[in-house]
């Protein structure tokens, strides 16, 4: 069993990037050795923390915005 369950906790969320951009990340992908799915968790992630969000979508306020 994992240390962290809710690490493990994925869901499929469908997106629609331009072609240019998934050739970019699935190159990038294979580039670094990582899954195109890791790829894409880390670099919305770390977008989401430049934001200033954190894990429950809260600004540094604590308000939650769309």
């Amino acid at each position: 069993m994992p240390a962290n369950p809710a690490a493990d906790d994925k869901a499929q969320f469908n997106v629609y990037l331009p072609r240019e951009l998934i050739r970019r990340a699935k190159y990038a992908s294979i580039d670094a050795g990582q899954s195109l799915s890791r790829l894409v968790e880390e670099a919305l992630t770390a977008h989401l923390e430049r934001l200033g969000r954190d894990k429950e979508g809260q600004d540094k306020e604590g308000q939650v915005r769309s």
